[in-house]
């Protein structure tokens, strides 16, 4: 026993990796080769009959991004108090999920949101305009999780950037061309399986290890196992403030900002189309809103962890860096040094790394996206627990790559050339065409994962912004409001989605001025992260304006949305 204890000890880490990730990429593989595709319903939405168990597995997966499961920790990790609100944002989206829009897209009973808004607004505009929009959001999306790979696969299998994104490309290919919404729906079950088991270990050791408590919700809050009677959140205070940075747990953003952020991430989640095409997937109209409910008790097992995460990684990382010298720093710092994402600028020549708020003085560059990864090779934990989250940080990227993938491709072969092109394509063409355009969308996606312009990394955080300022009010008034037509809706939004874009370009991007413009220029306070609510509320004002001066939806329209509302078995409902 001792023995094999040993010789699992002395496996390195790379070799670690190659194992476990090996044996996942081959479970993926296997997967998709069982659930393949071979109908246009098994492509886009899964034949139809994924149980609410299964569905709730990969809704989670898929909404659980390399964002989710890289960055988020990251994000708290560095604003402390502030990150809360993306905990808020994120979560609360899937409550409106459950309540506003699952069971009602399930009863209408379409392949995806363009599709929903092309027959609900009864209109080849509003379904191009929904096109455009899914395209925007997916591939801003999608490029960033494909730079994830890239990312972990640098670090861990120490290949370059290019060639983990390549590696990621082949692997998302197969099994979302073959496999389609099926093939992915089931390897979305197996990914989140991975992706909660490599995110929650580490997290387990390190509570233990710190704090003596394995539970990491309340470890984070708990006094040092070291006997000193400190609690953990008071010495990361101390620790920041020496520093010269705000306490950790005080919040700095001002309170419409972060009304206006969560707001945004809330709807901006129920408006995301990968997200949303997942309701599609299941038998009846009660297991959308089933699995909706099961996305969110898994999703919450990750997000109640990640605050845990943060204090430990941050905690860690300036007991081993900060006012150490260089030439002392352990491997995890120099190995993480090669992919660029930590840096050490000796700027007073001391040869010590000065970690301070003050950026004139500051000496070291951390890139937040590093520290649910180097976080257990910084609290010293063996190889497999290291190579086990660059397992899980995959199978989150992938999984959410998949699914926004799938989500292109629809759009191009169901929305675009059935829909609108050429409407007496055959099923087997249709596939054809869907496969196609996956491959395209890969292609393209591995592109801006390589040459990543200098906007996608900004971009990316803000996808929910234009979910929110497009998709949801269309959704929302098509579902509720009978007289909505499609006048209003489409003004509605182009409207919302070019003031997101404008105010994005001006405010997160520097376009139109040599230097970003300062905070006090951000209308009412709100930073752009914020802003797809103010867009969102402009779409509502245009669209529900337009419809008050335009012809009423015709009369089998208004009849659809009454019946989206009638509880299943209700038989013959009075309508009013």
């Amino acid at each position: 026993m001792i023995s094999s204890m040993m010789v699992l000890e002395g496996i390195g880490v790379q070799k670690w990796t190659y194992i476990l990730v090996g044996l996942t990429f081959a479970l993926y593989i296997g997967i998709a080769i069982w659930s393949r595709a071979n109908s246009t319903k098994d492509f886009y939405v899964a034949g139809g009959g994924v149980s609410p168990w299964a569905n709730g597995m990969a809704t989670a997966a898929d909404w659980m991004s390399a964002a989710s499961f890289i960055s988020m920790a990251g994000i708290i990790s560095f604003a402390g108090y502030d990150g809360a609100v993306y905990l808020m944002g994120w979560t609360g989206g899937y409550v409106l999920l459950a309540l506003l829009l699952a069971p009602y897209l399930r009863k209408f009973g379409k392949f995806t949101v363009p599709d929903f808004i092309g027959d609900r607004y009864y209109s080849k505009t509003a379904r191009l305009v929904a096109v455009f929009c899914a395209l925007l959001v997916s591939f801003t999306y999608v490029a960033g999780q494909m730079r994830g790979v890239g990312i972990v696969f640098s670090r861990f299998l120490e290949v370059n950037i290019d060639t983990g994104v390549i590696i990621g490309m082949f692997i998302v290919l197969f099994y979302a061309v073959l496999g389609g919404m099926k093939g992915i729906t089931y390897t979305q079950v197996a990914q989140y399986c991975v992706l909660i088991f490599a995110f929650m270990v580490p997290a387990i050791f390190i509570s233990i290890q710190m704090t003596g408590n394995p539970i990491p919700q309340l470890g984070f809050g708990s006094e040092l196992a070291d006997g000193s009677g400190t609690y953990l959140l008071d010495k990361l205070d101390g620790l920041s403030t020496q520093l010269g940075f705000e306490e950790y747990t005080e919040g700095s953003k001002s309170m419409i900002d972060v009304f206006a952020i969560t707001l945004a991430l809330m709807v901006g989640t129920a408006g995301l189309p990968h997200v949303i095409v997942r309701f599609f997937t299941v038998k009846r109209v009660r297991d959308a809103r089933k699995s909706a409910g099961i996305a969110l008790l898994l999703i919450v097992i990750l997000y109640t962890t990640a605050p845990a995460v943060a204090v430990f990684a941050r905690t860690n990382m300036i007991e081993t860096v900060s006012n150490k010298p260089y030439e002392g720093v352990p491997d995890w710092f120099k190995k993480w040094e090669t992919t660029g994402l930590i840096g050490f600028t000796d700027k007073n020549n001391d040869g010590r790394i000065q970690y301070v708020a003050d950026v004139s003085k500051n000496e070291l560059i951390v890139d937040r996206d590093i520290m649910v990864l180097a976080n257990p090779e910084i609290a010293k934990l063996p190889n497999w627990v290291i190579a086990l989250v660059a397992a899980g940080g995959l199978a989150a990227a992938l999984s959410t790559a998949a699914g926004l993938l799938l989500v292109i491709s629809a759009s191009v072969s169901h929305d675009l050339i059935k829909k609108i092109i050429n409407p007496k394509i055959s099923e087997k063409g249709e596939l054809v065409t869907a496969r196609i355009s996956a491959v395209g969308a890969v292609c393209v996606a591995g592109y801006f994962g390589i040459n990543p312009p200098g906007f996608v990394a900004a971009v990316v955080a803000l996808a929910f912004g234009l979910a929110a300022a497009s998709f949801f009010p269309a959704i929302i008034l098509g579902i509720f409001y009978k007289r909505m037509n499609k006048e209003g809706a489409i003004a509605g939004m182009i409207v919302g989605i070019v003031s997101m874009l404008l105010y994005m370009i001006k405010y997160k991007l520097g376009w139109f001025d040599e230097t970003l413009p300062d905070k006090s220029e951000w209308w009412f306070g709100i930073s752009p992260e914020g802003f797809g609510s103010v867009a969102m509320m402009l779409n509502f004002i245009v669209s529900i304006s337009i419809m008050k001066f335009t012809p009423k939806p015709p009369k089998r329209v208004q009849n659809i949305v009454e019946k989206i509302r009638i509880p299943s078995g209700v038989g013959k409902a009075k309508r009013h």
